[in-house]
């Protein structure tokens, strides 16, 4: 019994790292009708800007989410201003098409400046014995942050101004330009807060797994995959797709092994597709 709770202890901590991941993704595709496909290289690239200010400078991951969620904002704003915004009407097809050259463009960048090697954040920060459930304090920590910055995005849907101005343009998008609100701009800090929940998800990702661009593609599939299962454009959503997929996962690696667990994850998005186009906690209309 004790090996099956620390499976769903891993699955969970796993679970909220992949909402973090995800939230922003979610939130992009169901505003924009925009499907990113540079949100791997996002959170890959908050990762890297935080390594390296902790192996330079020895400034600790904590401090360096303020300074990569400014960071990331602005570069997702001004890309989103300047050339998603062009084509954000367009058939999906098209936005999809620019971003993967955008995306192939930042990856190429990064693995030129950053090479491929894996780089990782180490804090030997120990582990915590739960009777018989050993939870390392470093993948603790990043499970408090992720759920701390998933919930501080869904406070600021819920109670600001911006927030409620996104919701009311992903609901009516004519219907929030007859009251007002610049849909453009909405666009833009929509891209911009898609690409800071990326970035600092990276921060909490160095401090528990490898930094590659290898690993850009896996990622943005766990990103897709917790969309599919959660619903797109909610912040709930996202935590039980997140939470969801974390336990499949973890499940899958203890019954089938670890190579099967990324298997079991696309397995579920198939069955949801199938079953609830509109995911877990999903609004119809937005499958």
């Amino acid at each position: 019994m004790a090996i099956y709770f620390q499976t769903i202890a891993n699955g969970l901590m796993l679970g909220a790292l992949y909402a973090c991941l995800a939230v922003g993704f979610s939130l992009v595709w169901g505003v924009l009708n925009v499907i990113n496909m540079l949100h791997g290289s996002f959170i890959i690239l908050g990762g890297y800007i935080t390594y390296f200010a902790w192996h330079f400078y020895g400034i600790h991951p904590v401090a360096m989410l303020p300074v990569v969620a400014v960071l990331m904002f602005t570069l997702g704003f001004v890309l989103q201003r300047v050339a998603i915004n062009r084509v954000v009407s367009a058939p999906v097809l098209t936005t999809l098409t620019l971003t993967f050259g955008l995306d192939m463009i930042l990856y190429n960048v990064m693995t030129y400046w950053f090479t491929a090697t894996p780089r990782r954040i180490t804090l030997d920060l120990g582990a915590v014995n739960l009777g018989s459930v050993v939870l390392p304090v470093d993948r603790l920590l990043g499970t408090a942050l992720a759920l701390l910055l998933t919930f501080l995005l869904y406070a600021v849907m819920r109670g600001s101004n911006i927030g409620r101005a996104i919701v009311a343009v992903r609901m009516d998008r004519t219907a929030a330009e007859l009251m007002g609100i610049r849909t453009d701009r909405i666009y833009a800090i929509t891209f911009g807060i898609g690409a800071l929940m990326a970035g600092v998800a990276g921060v909490v990702f160095a401090m528990v797994f490898p930094i590659t661009t290898n690993v850009t593609g896996t990622w943005l599939g766990k990103a897709f995959v917790v969309c599919v299962v959660g619903g797109l454009g909610s912040v709930p959503g996202a935590l039980v797709g997140g939470l969801v997929l974390g336990l499949v996962e973890s499940f899958a690696g203890f019954w089938f092994g670890p190579q099967q667990a990324m298997t079991a994850g696309f397995v579920l998005m198939l069955i949801l597709l199938l079953t609830r186009p509109t995911g877990l906690v999903g609004v119809k209309g937005y499958e």
